[in-house]
C-alpha cells in the first residue's frame, strides 16, 4: 500500500488536503496529511527549517511508514526535499507540487526576487503575515475557495524561509515528479528546470493555478495516484 505523506506550503495545515485526502483514500490509498510546526492547530510551536524538516521525518517515523510517497506543495517543496533524503529506502518518490526545491546552503527565499519578504518578515515579529483574497486572484479559485483559503490560514514562522537548506546528495538522484501549474507562469524557478534534466524527474502540467488542491483536488489526486506506477 502507497502512504502518501502530504504537506502544504506557506500558512497553510493539513486542512488543506482534506478533498485531494478524500480521493486518494476512495482509491485504497493511505493518506497523512501533516502539519507543520508553528502553523494551524500548531501555531506558537517555534520552528525553523530544520524543525519543519523533522516534522516530516518523525512523522513518517512515528507511523512507521514504508512506501511513503512524500507530497510538498509550494514553500513545503523545500522541506519535503530535504526529508527524502533522510527516510532512506521508506521512499517510494517525490512529488512537488508547484514547489520550491531545496538548493544545498540556500534558503527558500533564494532564487527569486524576495527583498519584500523579509521585510515583511522583519516588520510583523518574525512572520510571514497573512495575505488578503486579492493575492489569489487569477488562480482558477473560486470566491468561496479563496475565503476558505483567507480564513484557514496562519502567519508563517519566518527562521523557516531564511534558514538554509541541507542536502547531502544531489537531489536529481532521486525519483520525482514535478507538478507546474499554469496559471502561475509557464516555467519553473530555475533550480527546478536544472532538475527536470534528470532521468529520475518528470514533469506533469496542470492548467489551473498555484492552490490545485483546492482548484483541482480530483485531478489533483489523480496525478499523485499515477506518480506510484512511474519507474
Amino acid at each position: 500500500m502507497t502512504n502518501f505523506l502530504l504537506v502544504a506550503g506557506a500558512r497553510l495545515g493539513a486542512w488543506a488536503w482534506d478533498e485531494t485526502a478524500a480521493e486518494l483514500r476512495a482509491a485504497g490509498h493511505a493518506v497523512h496529511p501533516l502539519t507543520l510546526s508553528g502553523l494551524a492547530e500548531k501555531q506558537g510551536v517555534p520552528a525553523g527549517q530544520q524543525t519543519h524538516v523533522q516534522d516530516i521525518v518523525d512523522e513518517v517515523e512515528r507511523l512507521d511508514l514504508r512506501d511513503v510517497v512524500l507530497v510538498g506543495h509550494s514553500y513545503s517543496g523545500v522541506p519535503v526535499g530535504q526529508a527524502a533524503e533522510r527516510i532512506g529506502d521508506r521512499l517510494t518518490r517525490i512529488v512537488f507540487v508547484d514547489a520550491n526545491v531545496p538548493v544545498d546552503g540556500e534558503s527558500f527565499l533564494s532564487g527569486w526576487p524576495s527583498d519584500h519578504v523579509r521585510q515583511e518578515i522583519a516588520d510583523n515579529g518574525g512572520f510571514w503575515p497573512i495575505v488578503t483574497a486579492d493575492h489569489y486572484a487569477g488562480q482558477g479559485l473560486t470566491d468561496e475557495q479563496i475565503s476558505r483559503i483567507v480564513n484557514g490560514s496562519t502567519p508563517h514562522p519566518g527562521a523557516t524561509l531564511t534558514e538554509p537548506a541541507v542536502l547531502t546528495r544531489p537531489l536529481g538522484e532521486l525519483p520525482a515528479t514535478y507538478v507546474k501549474c499554469l496559471l502561475d507562469g509557464d516555467e519553473p524557478l530555475d533550480a527546478v528546470a536544472d532538475l527536470l534534466k534528470s532521468e529520475r524527474w518528470e514533469r506533469v502540467d496542470m492548467d489551473t493555478g498555484h492552490w490545485p488542491m483546492f482548484s483541482q483536488p480530483r485531478e489533483l489526486a489523480r496525478i499523485l495516484r499515477e506518480s506510484v506506477m512511474r519507474p
